[in-house]
């Protein structure tokens, strides 16, 4: 048996160990729902399992972000020191409402089981290409504010040359093309009036929105396919008889490549700014999050990745053709080589139901969940092993990366 195969059998022996620790975690975290930017709980009881751990790891709560942290094991090195520094990342913000109907929850599971593993196939081994550091990073606020950006901005992934993690879902697919997001807030300033006694007084903020959201749907036929634009009025008026003076709206704008967005934006403006001029009101248009990134493949790593699962029993049904999900998971694979795998959990339920919150806490997902934790590991432990491997891994990301600029 070659050294690699025996570091990845004492991975998957070093998880199974710790697999009631795992669920565990995963439970509590589940039974706690947190919304993004307030995942105190699911925080504090990361910090402490990677701070009981053993005693091995060094970890910083609160790392950069209020609800972020960052565990390390290995070997410190200096400047100039050759260290490959391999992340793993956990999510852990719940939904408004229905829970961990993302399954959040898993993500956090996952990314702790792949660092264990990973830990435990390195522990005793004196001989590789180059000293290697595992770091675990908690990435809060996906749902809603886009944490890793935050986290990229304050350069908690200035020393890391890899990046894993793995998200739920209704397959098990080493990669899917998730695209660009961003959300854009409309507001409409009118003047109020009685409706019935003096509407011409009135400027009518409620008619521009309703006009800007006719021209929005309006605007999707002439749309590229796999351009997506959605959104709602969030605020409409307080009584029928005061001619509303303040509406609002929010939308999202996805396009497969983050290049693309600017285009949508701008059509998307003309129709929010076409209804202002319609109805006499002023607007303001602001974009109050990060734009999420398409997520860039890297087609070494996720051969390797369907390779090691298959190992495992993984079936890979053919990739779906198209997938509009984002996540700012995207951003990190445009500055750190990644993969972002997706994992079937027992549900045919889909993501953002509560069927699939039920599915995320469950015990029969956890085969499928640690499964995923000992494929991420044992392709990271490929990568570290062979640096013809991390060669590839690395000419995939900028070819990737000169692509998007095409």
């Amino acid at each position: 048996m070659d050294k690699r195969q025996q570091m990845k059998e004492s991975l998957q022996l070093g998880i199974d160990r710790r697999k009631d620790e795992l669920y565990s975690l995963s439970r509590d975290i589940w039974s706690r729902p947190e919304l993004a930017g307030d995942e105190t709980y699911a925080h504090d009881r990361l910090v402490h399992f990677f701070s009981q751990e053993d005693q091995t790891w060094t970890v910083q709560s609160h790392y950069k972000l209020p609800t972020a942290f960052r565990a390390s094991w290995g070997p410190v090195g200096g400047e100039g020191d050759p260290v490959l520094n391999v992340a793993f990342l956990c999510e852990y913000d719940a939904l408004p409402g229905i829970g961990h109907a993302c399954g959040h929850n898993l993500i956090a599971e996952v990314g702790a089981a792949a660092a264990v593993g990973l830990k435990a196939a390195l522990e005793n081994q004196t001989e590789l290409p180059v000293p290697v550091k595992i770091t675990v990073l908690g990435t809060p606020a996906e749902e809603a504010i886009g944490g890793k950006i935050d986290l990229i901005k304050e350069g908690a992934f200035a020393d890391v040359d890899l990046v894993f993690m793995a998200h739920p879902a209704q397959q098990d697919t080493p990669f899917l093309p998730c695209v660009a997001l961003d959300e854009v807030s409309v507001k409409y300033l009118g003047k109020a009036s009685h409706a019935s006694a003096y509407p011409w007084e009135g400027v009518n903020a409620l008619d521009a929105a309703v006009l800007a959201y006719n021209n929005i749907s309006v605007l999707r036929q002439q749309l590229k396919p796999e351009w997506r634009l959605h959104g709602i009025i969030k605020h409409g008026g307080v009584k029928p008889n005061i001619i509303p003076a303040y509406t609002e709206l929010q939308f999202y704008l996805r396009t497969p490549l983050v290049k693309d967005l600017c285009d949508l934006k701008a059509k998307a403006e003309a129709c929010f700014r076409a209804a202002a001029v319609a109805t006499g009101c002023q607007v303001e248009i602001t974009y109050p999050s990060h734009a999420y990134y398409n997520i860039l493949p890297n087609a070494a790593l996720a051969n390797l990745y369907e390779h090691n699962g298959k190992a495992l029993g993984i079936e890979f049904p053919e990739q779906p053709a198209n997938f509009s999900g984002s996540t700012d998971f995207g951003n990190v694979s445009f500055i750190v080589p990644g993969i972002h795998p997706f994992f079937y959990i027992c549900t045919d339920a889909f993501n953002h139901t509560e069927e699939y919150a039920d599915a995320a806490g469950a015990e029969k997902a956890q085969l499928f969940t640690l499964r995923t934790a000992k494929t991420l590991a044992m392709t990271a432990v490929d990568v570290v092993c062979c640096p013809d491997l991390l060669r590839q891994v690395r000419e995939d990301f900028s070819l990737a990366k000169r692509k998007q600029e095409k």
